[in-house]
């Protein structure tokens, strides 16, 4: 049988090849290895903080958050889970991990959550990002360590940046979807009090759309946990180095040790996250309050005008 192929043979990783190490890597290295400065600074500061702090004030303190965030089921989950994690001797590690997964967080959101507003506010914009969203949230996490490597080398910051390709793609989907789904009667009486485009966006848009982009924060916490073992391909250490390791080396029961602390610490995370969106975890002003406070005052404005002698 005939095929194109037999006419036509497109060599497309000879074109990647060639596009990556003579145009990218020579032209633009310095650039890429400047760009890991932040992130540097970022991760050496939460990561010294972390290793710095014992273990049981570190322990007292998430546990106080989980009951202050999501109960008292989940603070006694997190306090026996970190006494686990510590007495099966990965602390260390744990917060090694911590540190690269809230430095990852920590530019997803600086990223994610500005781009997410700018889409919600043109739709030109959105119809640019959204295929390269597709793009990045289809493609296999594999495919793009290759060139992270060649452009800014191996370690725990390359290990970070891609963690936060991998993991930017949901806050800005849902800071988007929840600023487009803020009811537009709202929006309209914000406007006749003449609010401003923004003290649209601070004052209601914002406000409003909170739990949605608490939930997408969630959900990159959540893909960044993910890929904890596939950046230890590429020199990240942590939890994921440990589960790497015990398999490199047929160690089952390291292996399973580091991906049971990840599961624990996959779940304490999540159950904060996903608490700070909901009505108990997060109290957000009430525009409808607000409008009906303001609504009152000119009433009354208007009754004590009214009530004047003439």
């Amino acid at each position: 049988m005939i095929s194109p192929a037999d006419f036509v043979q497109i060599p497309l990783d000879d074109w990647v090849n060639s596009f990556v190490r003579d145009f990218l890597v020579p032209n633009f290295r310095p650039a890429f290895r400047a760009m890991q400065v932040p992130i540097t600074k970022v991760l050496e500061q939460i990561d010294t903080f972390f290793h710095w702090l014992p273990m049981l004030v570190f322990t007292v303190g998430l546990t106080l958050i989980a009951d202050r965030t999501a109960g008292r089921g989940v603070a006694l989950f997190s306090l026996v889970a970190l006494i686990f994690i510590d007495m099966i001797g990965l602390w260390a590690e744990t917060m090694t991990t911590l540190s690269m997964i809230l430095t990852s967080v920590f530019f997803c959101a600086v990223i994610g959550i500005p781009l997410g507003i700018w889409t919600a506010r043109s739709d030109r914009v959105l119809l640019v990002v959204r295929p390269i969203l597709d793009i990045m949230q289809t493609i296999p996490s594999f495919v793009y360590l290759v060139p992270i490597v060649m452009l800014f080398g191996v370690g725990m910051v390359p290990g970070i940046i891609a963690t936060i390709i991998f993991a930017l793609p949901p806050i800005i989907r849902l800071t988007n979807l929840g600023i487009r789904n803020v009811r537009g009667d709202l929006i309209e009486a914000a406007e006749a009090f003449g609010s401003t485009r923004w003290q649209m966006l601070w004052e209601v848009q914002l406000p409003l759309a909170l739990r949605t982009i608490m939930a997408g924060l969630n959900q990159t916490l959540m893909l960044a946990l993910s890929m904890v073992v596939i950046a230890a391909l590429i020199g990240a250490g942590g939890l994921g180095l440990t589960v790497y390791t015990g398999l490199g080396r047929l160690n089952v029961g390291a292996a399973t040790t580091g991906g049971i602390g990840i599961v624990l610490l996959a779940i304490i995370l999540d159950r904060i996250t996903q608490s700070l969106g909901d009505k108990k975890g997060v109290q957000t002003p009430s525009l409808w309050q607000s409008l009906r406070s303001l609504f009152s005052a000119s009433k009354a404005d208007v009754g004590a005008q009214s009530g004047k002698p003439a």
